[in-house]
């Protein structure tokens, strides 16, 4: 979607009628009422093609609109495909129910939340992939949550907090590249300035996770053994079984691209799901990558945990995502989107206001679009030249983009990340929303460093140059 293209030039007050209006029709409908997704975003591209036709634009432009931002995600599409095969590869192959046994071996009822929000944080790191993470870790610690009797919505939060923490701050992820690169700042210098904003953010999610952890139950310690002895009668863990996922963060740690890595993860699990039921089942295998798993253990806190996968599993997060960008390409055509940020650019006159309004444009692009790139790129560019003249370094620009953008994007019922992960924790986004803390912590903080001024410099080696020529723009 390029903001080049617009076709209207148009108030910047209208634009933010159009766009309030537009975002209480799609939340009501998907919060207030909650219709599916899909039906509500519908509403709005209708929406948005009367106001078109009213401003006398032809449909042919319209359409041609929404064609160029559904286009836009068709990388992702490609990619959901292939997470799709991925979780039902490593189902067969026991990868993801090894997985499961660890945890329920190793992890008791209390400080659950606590653990999981650790170690997601550890292999989102590790692999830089949010997505991924919560497709196989986050699915096992969602399944065992469930089957222990534990709660999987904050089970859910905690995994979504944990694999954020890792998109955020590995230097394999590609929103922490792309960060670095819209503000122009070097990416280890990136990631360290974060710690300052990512530290506290995951001290106080952990703190919170602590508390609210259950305690051991005796229920949870049954449930367990049953758990346990379901995952061993089918056949489904093996040392060998985590393969797959060797590979697949070794790839990663390469920078091996996705689908490549994501191939070689599925191809795998497919050889060691063989090895395991001694031959080859070829139509049940390509059922298999489109249907799913299927678990047939009798048990259904089992079935239902194992039961997952197949690229038939991402058609409803795909069809989501297609009319969300859709809705996007109409938003940046129709001039609405440019205005919104003309209109944000005459109001930058304190660093606090520049902080908290570029925070803010992060956020509202993920809820208006729900595209976490465009959260990233968007913002970037409108203020790049503002963040000069106020005397703030790049990487103080980068910051506020992951803080208010990477991490916002898993919090929209209808973004990228929100859809997805809804689709593959079983959880909706409204449901995990209060406890993905770590996501809700990291906007804050880093308006509030924007306010008191704290790690941010008194007075930038470009200041006094940058004064003369900006004098309205105020330190404080």
């Amino acid at each position: 979607m390029d903001q080049e293209k617009k076709i209207l030039e148009i108030r910047p007050v209208e634009a933010a009628f159009i766009t309030a209006l537009l975002m209480g029709i799609v939340g009501y409908l998907i919060i207030g009422i909650k219709v599916v997704p899909q039906i509500a975003i519908i509403a709005g591209i209708a929406l948005l093609l009367v106001y078109g036709a009213v401003k006398k634009v032809s449909f042919t432009e319209l359409e041609g609109a929404m064609a160029d931002g559904a286009k836009s995600g068709i990388a992702s599409v490609m990619i959901f495909f292939f997470i799709g095969m991925l979780i039902s590869s490593w189902m067969a192959s026991g990868t993801i129910p090894t997985f499961i046994y660890l945890a329920v071996d190793l992890v008791s009822g209390k400080f659950y939340y606590a653990i999981v929000f650790i170690v997601t944080s550890i292999i989102g790191v590790s692999l830089g992939s949010s997505l991924t993470t919560a497709a196989t870790l986050g699915v096992a610690f969602v399944g065992a949550s469930t089957a222990l009797g534990i709660s999987p919505v904050i089970t859910a939060g905690a995994v979504v907090s944990g694999a954020f923490f890792g998109d955020k701050m590995s230097p394999l992820s590609d929103t922490t590249n792309l960060a670095a690169s819209v503000a122009g700042v070097d990416l280890f210098d990136h990631i360290k300035n974060m710690l300052w904003t990512t530290i506290p953010a995951f001290v106080f999610s952990l703190i919170v996770y602590l508390v609210i952890s259950p305690d051991e139950t005796e229920k949870s310690i049954k449930q367990m053994d049953i758990l346990k002895e379901a995952l061993i009668n089918l056949n489904l863990v093996h040392w060998y079984s985590l393969l797959p996922f060797v590979i697949l963060t070794i790839l990663a740690a390469k920078k091996v691209p996705a689908i490549a890595t994501l191939s070689a993860g599925i191809l795998s699990a497919i050889l060691v799901s063989v090895w395991m039921n001694g031959g080859v089942d070829s139509k049940g295998l390509f059922d298999l990558l489109y249907s799913g798993f299927k678990s047939e253990s009798g048990i259904n806190e089992v079935d239902s945990m194992l039961t997952r996968g197949g690229m038939e599993s991402m058609m409803f997060s795909i069809s989501v995502i297609l009319l969300a960008l859709s809705m996007g390409g109409l938003l940046f055509r129709l001039g609405i989107i440019p205005a919104l940020i003309s209109l944000l650019q005459v109001v930058l006159t304190r660093v606090s206001f520049l902080i908290s309004t570029t925070a803010g444009l992060a956020v509202a692009v993920n809820f208006i679009i729900g595209e976490q790139y465009l959260s990233i790129l968007l913002p970037g560019n409108a203020f790049k030249e503002h963040f000069k003249k106020a005397g703030l370094e790049p990487k103080h620009l980068s910051r506020v983009l992951e803080d208010a953008g990477t991490v916002v994007n898993p919090l929209v019922p209808w973004s990228v990340c929100g859809v997805f992960l809804a689709s593959v924790l079983g959880v909706p986004v409204t449901e995990y929303f209060p406890f993905a803390l770590f996501c809700l912590f990291s906007p804050l903080l880093t308006i509030f460093y924007g306010f008191t001024g704290i790690t941010l410099p008194k007075h930038g080696k470009n200041s006094s140059k940058d004064s003369r020529r900006s004098p309205q723009l105020s330190k404080r």
